[in-house]
C-alpha cells in the first residue's frame, strides 16, 4: 500500500463514526431497559453516557460489546455490526467494566500477558507493549506485584492498560471510577485524559458523576432507557440559561404554590428543598424575601451546572433519579427473581 494510499484509508477512518446506534432497544421480559436510543461518536472522541442507576448505560455498552444481544435497532463499532460481526467487533475495542476482573492471585505482569494470548498480540511485540501500557499508567515498577496487593485505584488503572493492550480503536469505560474517593478519581482521570493524546482511541464512557462528564467532548444524558438530550457539557449548561435558586422555607408545599401564583415559576421539591429556575437568580432573591410572605430559612443560587441540565430535561436530579430507579427495580418481578 502506498503512502497516499494509506493516507486515504486514514481519512476514511476518521470520517466513519467510531460507534453508531440506530434506533437501538433492549428488553428483558416486561422491563425495557433501552427504549430506542441513537447516537454517533467520531474517531477520536471522548463520549459520555450521563444518567442514573438503571438508567440503560450499561446495557447499552453491553450491547455495543456485543455482551448482550440487541432486541431491535442496529449499532455499529469500528465500521462493524454488533450483531452479524461480532468477532471483528471484539477485536477493535477494550473494555473496562464496573467490577474488576483481574485475577488477585496473578502478577500484573500475568494478567496483561494472558489478555495479550487472547487477544493474538504477536509475542515479539509482547514485552514492549506490556511495557508501553503499563509504564502510561504508572505500574511499571510493580509489574511483579501480585494484584491483590494494588489498591483499588492501582487495579483500575490496571484495568485500563489492560484494555489499551492490543490497540483498539474504541476504549469503553463503564463507570471507570465508581467506588473510589475523590483525590483517586481525579487522578484516574489524569491517566485517562493522557492516554487518549497518546493512543490516538475513542473512548466511550458511562458516568453517573457530574465531574466526569465535564471531561467529555459530548454527552448524552440517558434516562429510563431514552436519551433526552445531547451535546457538549458547556451547550448543554447554556440551554438551560437560567440560575438555580434552592429555597428552604416553614412552609415548603404553599411556597411552591406562591412561586408559581405570584410569580409564574415552577419550581418541585428536589433533594428537600424547593427548587426552581430564573433569570439573574441573586437579583431576584431580594423580592423573595419582599414579597413571598413565607419565613424563608436559607436560600443558595448556583449557575447552571449538568445536574441542573438533568432536572431541566427530567424533572428531577440524578440522584433523586437513582433513588426511583432503584425503586423500580427492587418492585420488578424479573429483577427479583434474577437476585434470588
Amino acid at each position: 500500500m502506498t503512502v497516499v494510499e494509506k493516507g486515504v484509508v486514514a481519512a476514511e477512518l476518521r470520517a466513519e463514526p467510531a460507534v453508531l446506534a440506530d434506533d437501538l432497544h433492549k428488553s428483558y421480559g416486561e422491563l425495557e431497559a433501552v427504549r430506542g436510543v441513537d447516537f454517533e461518536v467520531a474517531a477520536g472522541e471522548t463520549f459520555g453516557f450521563l444518567g442514573p442507576n438503571g438508567a440503560g448505560k450499561s446495557t447499552t455498552i453491553s450491547m455495543l460489546c456485543t455482551i448482550t444481544r440487541p432486541t431491535a435497532g442496529r449499532a455499529l463499532v469500528a465500521g462493524f455490526d454488533v450483531v452479524r460481526e461480532q468477532a471483528q467487533v471484539r477485536r477493535h475495542i477494550g473494555l473496562v467494566f464496573q467490577d474488576t476482573t483481574l485475577d488477585d492471585y496473578l502478577t500484573a505482569t500475568e494478567n496483561l500477558s494472558f489478555h495479550a494470548e487472547l487477544y493474538g498480540v504477536p509475542k515479539s511485540q509482547v514485552r514492549d507493549r506490556l511495557q508501553q501500557v503499563m509504564e502510561m499508567v504508572g505500574l511499571w515498577d510493580r509489574r511483579t506485584s501480585l494484584v491483590r496487593t494494588f489498591s483499588g485505584g492501582m487495579k483500575r488503572r490496571l484495568e485500563i492498560a489492560r484494555g489499551l493492550l492490543h490497540s483498539p480503536r474504541v476504549l469503553f469505560l463503564d463507570e471507570p471510577t465508581v467506588g473510589l474517593d475523590p483525590q483517586t478519581r481525579s487522578h484516574i482521570w489524569s491517566y485517562i485524559t493522557e492516554l487518549k493524546k497518546r493512543e490516538n482511541v475513542t473512548i466511550f464512557l458511562t458516568t453517573h458523576y457530574m465531574d466526569e462528564a465535564e471531561y467529555c467532548d459530548r454527552i448524552a444524558i440517558i434516562d429510563n432507557g431514552l436519551i433526552v438530550a445531547s451535546d457538549t457539557p458547556e451547550a448543554l449548561k447554556a440551554s438551560v440559561g437560567q440560575d438555580r435558586v434552592e429555597l428552604h422555607t416553614s412552609d415548603d408545599p404553599e411556597t411552591i404554590s406562591r412561586l408559581a401564583v405570584r410569580f409564574g415559576l415552577e419550581a418541585k421539591m428536589s433533594e428537600g428543598s424547593v427548587a426552581f429556575f430564573v433569570d439573574q437568580g441573586e437579583e431576584f432573591v431580594p423580592r423573595l424575601f419582599a414579597e413571598l410572605g413565607i419565613r424563608i430559612l436559607s436560600v443558595r443560587v448556583a449557575r447552571p451546572t449538568l445536574d441542573d441540565v438533568f432536572m431541566n430535561y427530567t424533572g428531577r436530579t440524578i440522584r433523586d433519579a437513582e433513588v426511583t430507579g432503584s425503586d423500580k427495580l427492587r418492585q420488578n418481578p424479573w429483577m427479583r427473581a434474577r437476585s434470588r
